[in-house]
């Protein structure tokens, strides 16, 4: 989880439950639905912060996977474009789209 979103969870429940032990002695302006409401948004939030967890797990090894072969194209890129800049003149080099300069 986050440490955002669980910290701002953890202080909504606990001002959730403030309010529930103490909605008598508040001045007005706080209503059992109002705070219902509230307490569903937490619930709302918790759920789709555990299907983002989930997707981060499944998702992480698929970003070092990718992450690994494009570590293999920018090597071999490397290696062509220093191969074709030791064979030809400056000139030719965008025939084989290398396009900077010396």
């Amino acid at each position: 989880m986050s440490k955002t979103v669980e910290i701002q969870i953890e202080k909504s429940r606990n001002l959730i439950e403030g309010l529930r032990k103490h909605l008598n002695g508040i001045g007005g302006g706080v209503t059992n639905e109002e705070i219902d409401a509230m307490e569903q948004a937490v619930s709302e939030l918790t759920a789709a912060n555990d299907e983002v967890e989930r997707l981060r797990e499944e998702l992480t090894p698929k970003v070092k996977q990718m992450n690994a072969v494009m570590d293999r194209v920018k090597e071999a890129y490397a290696e062509k474009k220093k191969t074709l800049k030791g064979y030809y003149p400056q000139e030719r080099w965008a025939d084989y789209g290398v396009p900077d300069k010396r």
